[in-house]
Parts: C-alpha cells; structure tokens; sequence
C-alpha cells in the first residue's frame, strides 16, 4: 500500500488522483472517473470532489492501493 501525504485537512479525490500519479493532469480527472472503479474505504465512489482524509484507503482499479496521511 503506498502513501500519499498530504498537508491540508483534505484532498479532493480529482487532486488525489493527480499526485498519486494515476492521472498527468487534473484535467483528465474527469473522464479517469468515468472509465476507472475507485473504492474508497470500501465503498465506490467515483465523485471528483469527493473529500479524502487522513487514513481514508483508496482502490484504484490497475493502479494499486493507497493509504492518504498528513504531514
């Protein structure tokens, strides 16, 4: 499971996806969402402005597991 740590209180999920480096941009956050299943803390959800917090753990489908920390 790989971290992604963060400095602020939450990362909205389009943002999360970008630094975990499964997307280049965050303009392609959108149509990611569309075509790829993320789970979030078990459940799917696929809201670009979904907030993710410390020990929130994210699936993403072909890209592995992630943990979000805070710095």
């Amino acid at each position: 499971m790989k971290e992604v740590s963060i400095r602020t209180e939450y990362i909205e999920l389009g943002k999360f996806l970008k630094l975990a480096d499964c997307i280049s941009t965050g303009g392609q956050a959108k149509f990611f969402l569309q075509e790829t299943v993320i789970h979030i803390n078990g459940e799917a959800d696929n809201r670009r402005g979904r907030k993710l917090y410390a020990g929130d753990k994210v699936e993403v489908e072909g890209h592995g597991m992630f943990v979000v920390t805070r710095e």
